[in-house]
């Protein structure tokens, strides 16, 4: 969702954006640079500098040191901060709020037992809340039942969004298609927190394959290292290739996006520029 934003509006606005690194091996208020690694950044914050070096991409686990550090240093038009919902002590000027089609918050329950870390009452706050990862072919009438169950505030935007794979692997050496491994033994390797929709993609693409699973985030060890380069080949998703690459051979990366109903991508984009008209 980041990156989406960042595309709708890097051409027009100076855009600088705020991550804690989560898991990241440096401490502090950390800058990209072409100088910064993975483990300096995090591998999301690494990823989108990697796709967007022209933008300032910061990390930083105070977020309110971050975001001064920013206005005072670089004076952005925007900052975009990510997993930032629940920090009470930021007031954001736009608040978009996920929440999966299949685990909708309001059928959630706090952690341990479920995976929300705000009280559901907080979901007031929000400017538009996004219903991700919906079935590509969800009806307008699922859309509105959904949205009746999410019962949003006066002047709340609710928008659904779907998954889509590009089925043009990237690789760090060469490009391929994905059918173009059918004859190759494939070890799908993922390190998110949810890949159930990217193996039920590839079921559904007819790939067979054997799949590794790691927590979120994860950073591979020198034994787990020697045992994915005696695989074949090796596919992964966009940010695990963060952490893999030029220390695995034949690996590829799978590239995801979000699509969205109706045109929601331009009525994000229409809100945050009316937002930034105010501003000025």
């Amino acid at each position: 969702m980041v990156e989406l934003l960042i595309s709708a509006l890097k051409d027009t606005h100076k855009i600088a954006v705020l991550s804690r690194g989560y898991r990241r091996k440096s401490k502090g208020f950390g800058l990209a640079s072409p100088k910064s690694t993975v483990e300096d950044l995090g591998d999301e914050p690494y990823q989108i500098y990697t796709k967007f070096p022209e933008i300032t991409v910061a990390v930083d686990a105070d977020r309110r040191n971050g975001i001064s550090i920013l206005e005072d240093k670089i004076k952005p038009d925007l900052i975009l901060l990510d997993d930032a919902f629940q920090h009470r002590k930021v007031k954001p000027d736009f608040s978009i709020l996920l929440t999966a089609y299949d685990t909708i918050y309001t059928e959630d329950w706090y952690l341990p037992t479920g995976n929300l870390r705000d009280s559901k009452k907080a979901a007031k706050r929000a400017d538009v809340i996004v219903v991700t990862k919906c079935p590509p072919e969800m009806s307008v009438d699922e859309r509105k039942a959904v949205t009746d169950q999410l019962n949003p505030m006066e002047g709340q935007r609710v928008l659904f969004s779907y998954l889509v794979y590009d089925t043009n692997l990237k690789g760090s050496k060469a490009d391929v298609s994905l059918h173009g491994l059918n004859n190759r033994k494939i070890t799908l390797v993922t390190g998110i927190a949810n890949p159930a929709p990217l193996v039920s993609f590839l079921e559904k693409e007819k790939m067979v394959f054997e799949h590794l699973a790691y927590a979120d985030h994860h950073f591979f060890t020198p034994k787990e290292l020697v045992a994915l380069n005696s695989k074949e080949v090796v596919l992964t998703t966009e940010k695990d290739f963060m952490r893999l690459n030029n220390r695995v051979e034949n690996l590829f990366y799978i590239q995801v996006a979000h699509m969205f109903f109706d045109d929601g991508r331009s009525t994000l984009k229409a809100l945050l520029e009316e937002l930034m008209k105010k501003d000025c």
